[in-house]
């Protein structure tokens, strides 16, 4: 009698902790959408004809779809969180993209926030749009979101100042800082604390082939920002 009961005791704890695994690969929904949403362009060219980069994104990634205004209210909430803006067209993204999960993962980070910079589903741009008029000044041709320009408010100590290329290939700034894409920003308590770009300095060419070094270049600005992940609240890990 003892020992059936322990065999339906170990059958029950069998499937508590298989239903506890499928519950725990349930937490985050839109892993598998983002996994999708990437490798959806692999062997696809853009409008210029140029391949983009196939990609293999793990199915257990750490990224949850929001949008500009939902990272805006995680700021004013005084919140600690990691943020990528970026798009999946957009090759600089996808040749750090798979890189950044795997240092997220090594560092145990459980989520990070994902702002598409080209909100594919409404055909919305969040950010502004500029270009070089004929005088060679910057000048804003379209506007971005409420969102978008508190955003630039709330993180413009750690965004890049934002300039163009005029015909001649010249550089011409503009007014303002930027949200490039891609952009990882750590925010601990409402504040932006750091961001990285993840590209390699010796990345020149964003369809090139990722060599050990420029590898070993993107693992080193990724562990540089999600190290932070164990100061984020433990009720609320990031």
């Amino acid at each position: 009698m003892k020992k059936k009961l322990m065999l339906i005791v170990s059958v029950l704890l069998v499937f508590v902790l298989l239903t506890g695994c499928e519950t725990e690969k349930e937490i985050n929904p839109d892993a598998k959408k983002f996994k999708e949403d990437y490798e959806s362009l692999n062997g696809k060219t853009n409008a210029r004809g140029l391949e983009h980069r196939t990609l293999n994104i793990s199915e257990d990634n750490p990224f949850v779809y929001a949008t500009g205004d939902d990272i805006v209210k995680l700021v004013e909430d005084k919140a600690s969180f990691f943020v990528y803006f970026g798009d999946k067209q957009c090759p600089w993204c996808r040749s750090v993209i798979e890189k950044a999960i795997e240092v997220a993962k090594d560092y145990n980070v459980k989520k990070i926030y994902y702002v598409n910079v080209w909100d594919d589903d409404h055909n919305e741009i969040i950010r502004d749009v500029y270009s070089v008029n004929e005088d060679g000044v910057a000048e804003k041709t379209q506007d971005g979101t409420a969102a978008y320009y508190k955003l630039l408010d709330y993180f413009k100590d750690v965004l890049s100042d934002y300039s163009l290329k005029d015909a001649e290939g010249n550089e011409v700034e503009s007014p303002e800082k930027r949200i490039y894409a891609p952009n990882f920003i750590f925010v601990r308590n409402g504040k932006a604390s750091m961001m990285v770009e993840g590209i390699p300095e010796g990345l020149t060419d964003a369809r090139a082939e990722l060599t050990k070094e420029l590898l070993e270049d993107e693992e080193k600005q990724f562990e540089k920002i999600f190290s932070y992940a164990n100061m984020c609240d433990q009720d609320t890990p990031c």
